[in-house]
């Protein structure tokens, strides 16, 4: 009777005992724009799981990416503000699936000092920009999604006002202020070293910035106009030195992943099913400008695990 008590308390006890709640460190990896928000979110993830210490570590999201593929640093989770950095340079050798998780836009964010503030509009912003007395910044295309999405809004600027040669004048124009991500450029706009940057609405609002809004045939915002975009595109070095990947204008969509490598697998999960959740990550984004998106199809649907698999769908 004693024997068989025992075996019954064992197999009350057998899912506990299998459970192990995560802890330890975990290396997260992501996009400058997420920042202010993965703050907050690492900070209610804490509630939940104390014994999980979250290390957070901003940089353009090419430059997280290359962290991983080419000086092999340990990372848990990335998160990019693209989510073709994860397709295009993770996957398939250093990720499985990906997973997209929240929007943005384009603005030209000032500040009250701003040479020629005082007259902007979405119809003038580009002669007031070219400008010789004005000096505007934007964030490295090769590091940065932010950097590329702005010579694509620059194109699509240069469709939709009929000014042939338009992007290029841009391109040309104030190098010596690009910078590796868009957040490096803020301390540039606020000590008046430059008077506009382009860059995200989210990070333009978490930054009590001053902001204009483009017209939604250059914002990069509206799914609707997504063959629009798509008319345009930029070279990007590719996954490889010496090779390079054609990136074609689409409606910005952010994308999360956990490497094949991730040191700490469990807390890994926990952690990207806490931020896709929509009471809990999902809503610290929405707060931050960046609203869910979640669920989206996502083409390495197969891949992602059984527990992830809600926050996506099938091709």
């Amino acid at each position: 009777m004693k024997s068989t008590l025992s075996s019954y308390l064992l197999f009350l006890l057998l899912p506990l005992m299998a459970y192990s709640e995560p802890s330890g460190d975990l290396m997260v990896f992501h996009a400058g724009s997420l920042a202010i928000p993965f703050k907050e979110i690492a900070t209610a993830f804490k509630v939940e799981y104390p014994k999980v210490t979250v290390l957070c570590e901003a940089a353009g999201s090419r430059e997280c990416a290359r962290k991983i593929t080419d000086l092999n640093r340990a990372c848990d989770v990335m998160a990019s503000a693209d989510y073709a950095v994860i397709d295009t340079l993770l996957i398939p050798d250093h990720a499985a699936w990906n997973i997209k998780f929240a929007t943005n836009e384009m603005v030209i964010a000032y500040t009250a000092a701003s040479t020629g503030s005082a007259t902007l509009s979405s119809k003038n912003w580009h002669e007031v920009l070219l400008r010789s007395d004005i000096r505007y910044g934007r964030s490295e295309p090769n590091a940065d999604p932010c950097g590329y999405r702005t010579l694509l809004t620059l194109k699509l600027a240069e469709q939709f006002y009929n000014l042939p040669g338009l992007a290029e004048s841009f391109a040309a124009k104030d190098n010596r202020y690009m910078r590796p991500k868009e957040t490096d450029l803020l301390a540039l706009l606020e000590t008046h070293t430059i008077d506009y940057i382009f860059i995200y609405r989210s990070v333009a609002e978490q930054h009590g910035l001053q902001w204009l809004a483009l017209p939604d045939e250059i914002n990069l915002k509206c799914p609707k106009l997504a063959a629009h975009y798509a008319t345009v595109s930029v070279e990007l070095s590719g996954a490889t030195p010496g090779t390079t990947i054609e990136r074609r204008g689409e409606p910005m969509v952010y994308g999360v992943t956990i490497p094949k490598n991730a040191p700490n697998p469990e807390a890994s999960l926990a952690f990207v099913t806490f931020l896709l959740e929509k009471e809990k990550g999902l809503v610290i984004m929405e707060k931050n400008g960046q609203p869910g998106v979640v669920p989206a199809v996502s083409a390495t649907f197969s891949e992602i695990p059984p527990a992830q698999k809600p926050f996506a769908s099938a091709p």
